[in-house]
């Protein structure tokens, strides 16, 4: 397994700030969350740097299930956006969040679920003709959110032969145990932060209550090969994360 730090730790820093200060850590990957103010990435900047890519869609002021269809355009825009932004950096994979049900549209569940597989397909549509891989990931607990179950965002993935990004704090949020985290047949990438199963508090691994330990056995058992992308709040963080992952692995 190969490990990453997503840049939400590090924001706003720069990439020229970020990257030196990731490689010292020697972790294999930088998922770049692409949106202000890495919302324009020069490829330039990784040459010198041996550290690998990979690209986190845009998350704030967006909703690809919106009942407004230029917002819903303008979402799908972005995420195109982001896997240009992955196949110009050889980054493969492109993590994608679902979209969400507005306040006023909640009796409209049904159209609101039909628009968003049908952005979702369109972009998974694109992403094949650029060879990157999207990865759709599960949601926390939050009023509004689309896909917070792993099974249903799995039968979801193989109904658009996309894949999915587990996040393991959203998955604990919800109420699955590590042992059905490692059970959906599309999963392809994952996001590692900790919190007590109240709120996905983005802390530091081991701060919580996720059982690390089963998790890391179940993923070799199921010859996980892909990357742990550590996605917590600060360098501290990130550090004392990378120290723990890197004693179970």
């Amino acid at each position: 397994m190969k490990i990453g730090v997503s840049t939400l730790a590090l924001y706003p820093d720069p990439l020229e700030d970020i990257l030196p200060f990731l490689e010292d850590l020697k972790v294999d990957y930088c998922e770049i969350i692409n949106e202000y103010p890495l919302n324009e990435v020069q490829n330039e900047i990784f040459d010198s740097y041996s550290i690998k890519t990979t690209v986190h869609s845009p998350i704030s002021d967006m909703n690809l299930a919106s009942p407004n269809e230029s917002i819903r355009n303008a979402s799908i825009d972005q995420i195109k956006k982001s896997i240009n932004l992955a196949n110009q950096l050889d980054a493969q994979v492109v993590v994608v969040h679902p979209g969400q049900i507005p306040f006023l549209a909640r009796i409209f569940q049904e159209k609101i679920l039909e628009h968003n597989f049908n952005s979702l397909q369109e972009c998974a549509i694109y992403a094949d003709e650029m060879g990157i891989i999207m990865c759709i990931e599960n949601m926390p607990d939050m009023e509004g959110y689309l896909f917070k179950d792993i099974n249903h965002l799995n039968d979801l993935a193989d109904q658009l032969e996309v894949f999915m990004t587990l996040d393991v704090g959203h998955a604990h949020n919800t109420g699955f145990s590590t042992e059905e985290m490692t059970k959906p047949s599309r999963l392809k990438h994952i996001h590692l932060s900790d919190n007590d199963g109240s709120f996905d508090n983005h802390e530091a691994l081991g701060k919580g209550t996720i059982d690390f330990d089963n998790l890391l056995k179940n993923l070799k058992n199921i010859n996980y090969s892909g990357i742990l992308t550590v996605e917590v709040k600060n360098r501290a963080e990130i550090t004392e994360s990378l120290k723990f992952l890197q004693s179970r692995i």
